[in-house]
């Protein structure tokens, strides 16, 4: 099943306690304090796994902990180290605190692996203590505490095309033609209810990744019909293909359709609504004649001199469809490829408290 959003619990290891001993060794009447350093605690790691590609590990795990370090023990002894835990996500995840919901990390491009929550350092044992006047400490330092914090991870998917649209004008079979992709498609509302990528190979060499972004509509900025759940997939995308019933099969205006995505597009975040787009008037294998040249004209009057370009095309019999590649590939070319990382907004190794001051025995 595809998740791409999940809250969990983690914590990094405590560290060991420092230790009170003294050395007790016959013939040895003052051997002084011997205790040893606990260990430290284990860090937090996340990392970068290329297997996976959906959050669903985490729908029924939601804790997660580095191992503890261990105390010191006499005779000089240091505790053992706790393990650390690393946390294996999919490329295109977005860590962020619960409560703030500010970013942590983003988990794509370079940034493959991030040592989250730092365990906790060992105490030292009563041996550092010892001075010319207290020859006797009878006191260690305490490890210091794990570093605790409720996350939420985001899967925003990494793909340079993204296909938008009304549910229903046919984004699915548009993927399922170009890519080997295998969406399900059927003539009702809301098939598709996941995001679906797939490869379009070109013959230049160069191909692209494609993502069909589940159907948008009307007040999806605000939530509705799970339009964060969709929205958020388009940010890493660097062309929009505006899919369109341009035959209006359903009755719905096709230059309104665009009109209210684009809105939504900028009501979510104003950078998505900028995304160069392309429109791919799709359908028109049922109309005929001048009825087919109306409704590409139309668009065409309204979108073309904004600088979006029309491209006439039918999903079902393959009509058009290479002249759109075409014109993407070209437009993907000129745009500067510019990875879109989420900077880090939240600093977990700041709230890290301190040592406590060493505890008498």
């Amino acid at each position: 099943m595809f998740a791409d959003s999940a809250k969990i619990y983690i914590r990094s290891g405590k560290g060991g306690d420092g230790h009170v001993s003294f050395r007790r060794e016959m013939y040895v009447p003052a051997g002084g304090p011997d205790g040893g350093d606990g260990g430290r605690g284990g860090d937090l790691i996340f990392e970068v796994d290329d297997g996976l590609n959906t959050l669903s590990d985490f729908r029924y795990n939601r804790k997660f902990c580095a191992g503890d370090g261990e105390n010191g023990s006499k005779k000089r002894c240091s505790g053992r180290d706790g393990e650390d835990l690393v946390i294996r996500v999919p490329e295109g995840t977005v860590i962020k605190e619960e409560k703030s919901g500010r970013v942590i990390a983003d988990m794509s491009h370079e940034n493959r692996r991030v040592v989250l929550l730092k365990g906790g350092r060992g105490g030292k044992g009563n041996q550092h203590y010892a001075t010319s006047t207290m020859q006797v400490p009878k006191y260690a330092q305490p490890g210091q505490s794990g570093r605790e914090l409720n996350v939420i991870l985001e899967l925003k998917l990494i793909a340079d095309v993204g296909l938008i649209g009304f549910p229903n004008v046919g984004k699915s079979t548009l993927l399922s033609r170009v890519s080997n992709a295998k969406p399900k498609i059927a003539n009702y509302h809301f098939t598709t209810l996941n995001p679906v990528l797939g490869v379009v190979d070109r013959e230049s060499g160069r191909g692209f990744v494609m993502a069909d972004i589940p159907g948008l509509i009307e007040g999806a900025s605000e939530g509705v019909g799970l339009g964060h759940e969709f929205l958020k997939h388009i940010e890493r995308t660097r062309v929009l293909i505006h899919v369109v019933d341009a035959a209006s099969t359903e009755g719905r205006d096709p230059v309104e359709d665009i009109g209210k995505i684009n809105r939504e597009l900028f009501g979510y975040e104003e950078s998505l609504g900028q995304k160069p787009q392309v429109i791919a008037a799709n359908k028109l294998d049922v109309l005929y004649g001048e009825e087919q040249d109306e409704a590409v004209n139309r668009l065409k009057e309204v979108f073309e001199p904004q600088g979006i370009r029309v491209f006439p095309i039918s999903a079902v019999s393959g009509a058009g469809i290479k002249e759109l590649l075409d014109y993407v590939e070209e437009l993907l070319n000129t745009i500067q490829e510019k990875p879109v990382v989420f900077e880090q907004e939240y600093f977990p190794e700041q709230d890290i408290p301190e040592f406590d001051e060493p505890y008498t025995v």
